[in-house]
Parts: C-alpha cells; sequence; structure tokens
C-alpha cells in the first residue's frame, strides 16, 4: 500500500470530525518498527504496546519523570497502618472518550465501580492477560460509592503503587469491551483517542478535548493529532527521520548508528543544527535466556556461553559505547536495589574453554540462538565468540512480533530478551523468574524453578525494610547468576532524536513515551 496516498486520507479522517484545517494540525509522527497486534492495555506487555496504550488511557495513578508515584484518576489516596488496605478517591471530572454506545454518543464519567470491573478483568483467568500477575497479590477490589475505590491486598508490598501505574491497569469501559472488537477499536481516557488503525500500516490518534489533566494551568494535549507508522526497516525509518517525514525516533540501530552518533556515542557534529539527542539511564537489562527445561543446556556450556564473549567491546564496537556492560546481574543500574558486588560474568576465556572440556557436552552440537534482525549484529558478535571456545552457534532471525510469541510460548530454548521495567523496583526484574509467573499467567519465559528462590522472593514482597529487602534482592540475584539462567549483555541507555521543532518533550529511565505535554512548532 502506498503510504503517500494514504497520508491524506487519514488527515481527511481527523478534519472531517474536527473541523480542523489541516495545514494548521499539529501531528507528531513516529514510527514503530516492531508493529502492534493489539490496542487493549491488558496485553500491553511490550515497549510498543506500553507507548500507544499511555496516549490512550489512565490508571488510578502514574509515574512522574523521576518515577515518583503521582496521582491520575485518583486525585488521592491513604494507606492503612498495616500496609493492607488501600483507599483512592477519584477525581469526577474524567470522561471516557465519546463512543455510540453511551448516552447520546458522548462520553461517560468514570466512577469507581469502572475500576472494579476493570481491575478484576486483568484478573480474570479466561482472559489469559500477561498482566495478570500484577494483581497477585490482591485480595478484592470495592466500590465505597462512586468516587472510593478501596482495594485490600494480602501481604504488604511496598511498590503496590507503582505496579497501579502499570498500563495494565487502565480503566475501560464494560459496555465497550463487551460491546465487541475493543482490541482494534479501544475506548479509554487519556489524552489522545482512538481515530483509525489500518494493521501494519498507520494508526491515527486524535487529541482528547475533554482531557481532565493540566500543565502549568493549560489544558492538554498540545498536539493535535499523533500518526504512527509502522516501517519494519529501520534504516528506511531512518531516512524518514532525516527527510523530515518523523519527527522522533527511539533507540539506535546499526544500520544508522556511525551515521548519527560518534565513537563515543554523542551526536555527529553534522546534525547538531538539524536535530536533537535526549538521553537518560534506562531501565532495561539486555540479555539472552535459556529455556530451563528437561532439553535445556548443560549448565557449564551455559557459564561458558558466559564468560565466552567480552561485553565491553562488544558495547564499544557495535553500540558506540552507548550502555554498561552487564557483568553483575540482572537488576540495572538506577534500581534502589542495584549492587555492584552481585558477582556476574566478566571475560574470561581460559574459564570458558575449561568449562566446557569439563563437561560432557558435544560439541559438534549446534545450538539456535533465536533473535530479530534489530540485534542480529549483537548475536554475530556472540557467535563469533563462541567459535574461540568451540561451540557452533546457528542464529535464527524472525520478525518481532513473530519472535515475542515465540518466546511468550517457550517455544525457543535459546532466546534474546530484554526487560524494561514496568515500575522501578527490583521486583519487577526478579518476578521474571519466580515459578508461579510461569508463561502465560505471568513473565517467567526460562521456566526457571527454584525452591530458595521462590521463598526468598515471598519474603521479600512482605519486608517493609528496604535494606532488608534489598539484601533479598541481591541474594536472589546471585542465584540467578549461580544457575545461569541468563546471560546478561548490557544495561542500556535511552537515545531519543527529535527534530527541532519538538517542544517539551522529556526522557524518563522507563523511556514510556509522553505525549501529553509535548508540542510541534511550526
Amino acid at each position: 500500500m502506498n503510504l503517500k496516498l494514504l497520508f491524506p486520507i487519514f488527515l481527511l479522517f481527523i478534519s472531517c470530525s474536527s473541523n480542523f484545517n489541516n495545514e494548521n494540525l499539529s501531528i507528531f509522527k513516529y514510527n514503530e518498527s516492531s508493529g502492534i497486534y493489539t490496542l487493549d492495555p491488558a496485553f500491553s506487555k511490550d515497549q510498543a504496546t506500553v507507548n500507544i496504550a499511555n496516549q490512550i488511557f489512565n490508571g488510578l495513578v502514574q509515574l512522574d519523570n523521576h518515577q515518583n508515584v503521582i496521582p491520575s484518576i485518583a486525585k488521592r489516596w491513604e494507606v492503612s497502618e498495616n500496609n493492607l488496605n488501600y483507599k483512592f478517591y477519584l477525581r469526577n471530572d474524567v470522561f471516557f472518550h465519546d463512543h455510540i454506545l453511551f448516552k447520546n454518543g458522548l462520553g461517560r464519567r468514570v466512577v469507581a465501580d469502572d475500576f472494579v470491573y476493570s481491575l478484576n478483568r486483568l484478573k480474570d483467568t479466561k482472559l489469559v492477560s500477561p498482566g495478570a500477575w500484577v494483581l497477585s497479590n490482591v485480595d478484592t477490589f470495592s466500590a465505597l460509592n462512586d468516587s472510593v475505590l478501596l482495594i485490600k491486598i494480602k501481604k504488604p508490598f511496598p511498590g503496590f503503587l507503582s505496579l497501579l501505574a502499570m498500563k495494565y491497569c487502565s480503566v475501560v469501559p464494560k459496555e465497550i469491551v463487551q460491546g465487541g472488537n475493543f482490541h482494534n477499536h479501544p475506548i479509554g481516557t487519556g489524552p489522545f483517542k482512538f481515530q483509525l488503525w489500518v494493521n501494519g500500516v498507520k494508526l491515527i490518534l486524535r487529541k482528547n478535548n475533554n482531557y481532565f489533566e493540566l500543565y502549568n494551568g493549560n489544558k492538554l494535549p498540545f498536539l493535535d493529532a499523533i500518526s504512527i507508522t509502522f516501517i519494519k526497516d529501520k534504516q528506511s525509518a531512518f531516512l524518514q527521520f532525516l527527510q523530515g517525514n518523523l519527527d522522533y525516533l527511539s533507540g539506535i540501530d546499526a544500520s544508522y548508528k556511525d551515521e548519527l552518533l560518534t565513537n563515543s556515542g554523542s551526536l555527529n557534529t553534522k546534525y547538531a543544527s538539524k536535530i536533537n539527542l535526549l538521553s537518560s539511564a534506562y531501565l532495561n537489562t539486555e540479555y539472552l535466556g535459556f529455556l530451563m527445561n528437561e532439553d535445556t543446556l548443560p549448565i557449564e556450556i551455559r557459564k561458558a556461553i558466559n564468560y565466552g564473549f567480552d561485553r565491553a567491546n562488544m558495547i564499544k564496537y557495535l553500540r558506540n559505547n552507548i550502555g554498561t556492560p552487564a557483568i553483575n546481574g540482572i537488576i540495572p543500574p538506577g534500581i534502589p536495589s542495584y549492587n555492584s558486588n552481585v558477582t556476574g560474568y566478566d571475560y574470561d576465556l581460559d574459564k570458558a574453554i575449561s568449562l566446557i572440556n569439563n563437561s560432557k557436552f558435544n560439541k559438534s552440537k549446534t545450538i539456535t540462538l533465536s533473535t530479530t534482525s534489530s540485534y542480529l549484529d549483537l548475536c554475530e558478535y556472540i557467535q563469533s565468540s563462541m567459535k574461540d571456545i568451540g561451540l557452533n552457534i546457528k542464529i535464527d532471525v524472525n520478525p518481532p512480533s513473530t519472535h515475542r510469541q515465540l518466546v511468550a510460548t517457550s517455544k525457543l530454548s535459546f532466546f534474546r530478551g530484554s526487560w524494561i521495567a514496568d515500575y522501578p523496583d527490583a521486583e519487577n526484574y526478579l518476578s521474571l523468574f519466580y515459578s508461579e509467573n510461569f508463561t502465560p499467567r505471568g513473565p517467567n519465559y526460562t521456566h526457571f524453578k527454584n525452591t530458595k528462590y521462590d521463598s526468598l522472593y515471598r519474603s521479600a514482597l512482605s519486608e517493609k525494610n528496604d535494606s532488608i529487602r534489598h539484601s533479598i534482592y541481591n541474594e536472589m540475584d546471585e542465584i540467578i547468576i549461580k544457575n545461569s539462567v541468563i546471560v546478561p549483555l548490557y544495561y542500556d541507555r535511552v537515545l531519543c532524536f527529535l527534530q527541532k521543532n519538538i517542544k517539551g518533550f522529556k526522557v524518563n529511565s522507563l523511556n514510556l513515551l509522553e505525549l501529553k505535554t509535548v508540542s510541534k512548532n511550526k
């Protein structure tokens, strides 16, 4: 389909229903190469879907740019002395987007019962939401009246409010969800509302003129619309950005990293007058994961792979020093319980070879590593390094959506993965290895199971003392390292490239795309 011919059609959809002058429209344009398969926030398990859900939906609370919990639909809350009861007082000026199923086709006001429905829906085993684990510690939800919601949890958990800030916990209207096709035509309360989605081609979101939040006394959002394309080839998307057809580019790809960045990771001087580069620490750990079933690689081989490549050189030559070698575990710097004393794997060629020689592993056997094209260079680097220690690695490349599905359904024995924190607590990372979180119930894609680990995980959830809880987290991280469940690669950084006329854009350590306060100059 010809995008140049298609785009004016989308503008027509916007202008016909909004009385906008197309020439004066302020449209933020970006590309999502990994694609999306749903607009239902209950399935917002990857960065692409989370970023879109963040424009359409709201929850009780949200995180600011420093990852502090702040009000959203709940204007305030109270926590009982035993830290088990959370009472939320809702705003009375929040409305769902207009829809024909509402009275007079206008948006309905959000009440506490909407949250009871939305959160119970998330927990419903029939829905099979990958975010159901977020509410595993919840006992009950109840609406005391239209404006007061009471949530009772089973055990105290210091990060509970942060969990509620995840897009999984967005409020959705029962009558629209049950009306059918919600995942394709969502109705939320967010700063932007759904307009049109041509799967794999374009997604259009329009300004919600009834949005409840203000910024410095001004009504949000500032943009008229958001236009999202789904160009799979990142080099093509990069060229679209350079031509000014995209306003925003996130991250760095091998196909254009040397064009945009110097060897030290700074913006190439020839682009300094054309685009802006924003960067910050990123709560994202990139890793390789092993499926821990009866066919998993022997622990000696898993450890040999960990020791057998130079992470520092990998970051230096393949990522222009964007990121930090992951030699301490799954928990990245920036999380309060990060501890550099957790001993991971550094480059040790002799130890890697010794582990292989002392194992019974047949070195002629081919090990298949599954990845996507975006990480092919990293996997090829590891493949080459493994040859030096006598291991034969075959790389299997799949489209991002296919790769995610195969990982989520435990179909890959050795795969590239990443975990971006949903909330700033190490539990978010360590939940990946809790046995009760086996996919599809939760994010334990490796199917790791360890009795001591599970016991420590449960203890950490109920520990009120931060220093004790952090110590438990460190012990759990060491168990993951000791068992070589994963191969930590690097701790990432957020990189955002923006056109000069984009104002008010702020980066954050979750790399959450926040557009409600962004404006675009002509």
